[in-house]
């Protein structure tokens, strides 16, 4: 205990600090409000992430804001590993998922956290990425759902990763996948009604 609690303090801390102002970059909100197209909390669900920037038909802000997403999680990661060490980097990539969900500069109302959940993964575990990308892509052929794609694959990634013998990467990935589940609770709840729009509707969601 005393050794988790001296890895916390004050790396660890400074980690979650730093990783927390990666995340709470919003991409989303940033590009579509440079391009033009105004405040993307008022269109379509509400959201910053990049499904919702894609209800503005600019597929190419919509790939921008995946992407920008992704690489906050990433960078968070990569860096503190670089600093200190891959332990101390869970705790960025803790920080850079709440970030994203909770943002102090949008009165903590972020994205749902599927493009910075896969990106914190890209850093801390690839061949874990590529599986969830493989998951993703599978059930969304299948089912033609944005989110339930989503939710599987990230209800697998702690499992993947342990696995493949990373278990405190698979510990940090059961809470991530929590708080992932629970921002989409809405979306949960359309699905079990079947009222969740599939790929490709121009449907609120």
């Amino acid at each position: 205990m005393e050794e988790v609690l001296a890895q916390f303090w004050p790396q660890g801390v400074l980690a979650l600090l730093f990783g927390y102002v990666l995340g709470s970059i919003p991409f989303g909100l940033l590009l579509t409000r440079f391009a033009g197209l105004g405040d993307i909390r008022q269109i379509g669900s509400g959201n910053i992430g990049a499904t919702n920037v894609l209800r503005t038909g600019n597929k190419a802000l919509a790939a921008a804001t995946l992407l920008g997403d992704m690489l906050k999680g990433a960078l968070a990661v990569i860096l503190v590993e670089d600093f200190a060490g891959r332990d101390v980097a869970l705790y960025a990539a803790l920080g850079a998922f709440l970030g994203h969900l909770f943002p102090v500069w949008l009165q903590f109302r972020g994205g749902k956290g599927v493009a910075t959940f896969i990106g914190c993964l890209v850093g801390l575990a690839p061949v874990a990425a590529l599986a969830f990308a493989a998951i993703w892509l599978i059930t969304a052929l299948i089912y033609r759902y944005s989110s339930l794609a989503a939710l599987a694959a990230s209800a697998a990634t702690p499992v993947v990763l342990w696995e493949t013998g990373q278990g405190k990467v698979a510990v940090l990935y059961c809470i991530l996948g929590a708080l992932l589940w629970y921002k989409h609770r809405g979306n949960i709840a359309r699905l079990a009604t079947k009222t969740e729009p599939r790929i490709g509707e121009k449907k609120q969601g």
